[in-house]
């Protein structure tokens, strides 16, 4: 479990194929505190410590990962969003993200807006999944690329979210442009009400 508040955006050292798999090789400044069997976010998506170096660590997306997440179009030298899992005994200072990700998503135009930044994005709208809660709310929360966001200008395909210079600086959002693919997760609240909604 996490909550969408990104530790670091770090850097990617190597990627190897593996069949239908892919080993990420990462470097971030907490590897020393990482073990074997433990769960990072990487843009959202929860993978587990595979392997651990003197400054590295490594993580294995399988098949169903890389179809459903941006993690198949990193690069050595790209920035992932990096977060160790949640301690139940601090705050929950985003939402409740799984680190689950349901689908991608494009950015399709970004505004610079007197030392902010709005982001637009959009995804291909399914109406059976979003009748299971695949949709945002108007300030509802979203999690792209791992980060714990309010959504403004819902609509059924997209959504816009206003970014704050330290989390623009602090994570990749600083290097997401029109076109970049980004991972999106929906609210898990809302899949639970959708879902018990249907046995009324």
């Amino acid at each position: 479990m996490f909550s969408g508040i990104v530790e670091e955006a770090a850097q990617v050292v190597s990627i190897q194929q593996d069949k239908g798999n892919i080993h990420l090789t990462m470097k971030c400044s907490f590897v020393n505190e990482l073990k074997v069997d433990q769960s990072v976010s990487h843009n959202g998506v929860c993978l587990t410590v595979v392997r651990k170096d003197a400054d590295t660590y490594t993580v294995t997306a399988i098949k169903e990962t890389l179809e459903r997440s941006n993690l198949g179009l990193l690069k050595a030298g790209d920035k992932v969003n990096l977060e160790r899992s949640m301690l139940m005994n601090g705050r929950l200072d985003g939402h409740i993200v799984q680190g689950h990700v349901d689908q991608t998503a494009i950015c399709t135009n970004v505004d610079e807006a007197d030392g902010s930044w709005y982001y637009t994005f959009e995804y291909v709208f399914d109406k059976a999944m979003a009748k299971q809660g695949y949709v945002t709310v108007e300030k509802g929360s979203a999690c792209v690329n791992g980060v714990s966001l309010t959504v403004f200008n819902s609509k059924d395909n997209g959504f816009q979210v206003a970014i704050i210079p330290y989390t623009h600086d602090h994570t990749n959002f600083c290097d997401i442009a029109k076109g970049t693919v980004v991972n999106l997760e929906f609210d898990i609240v809302g899949k639970y009400i959708s879902k018990l909604i249907q046995y009324q």
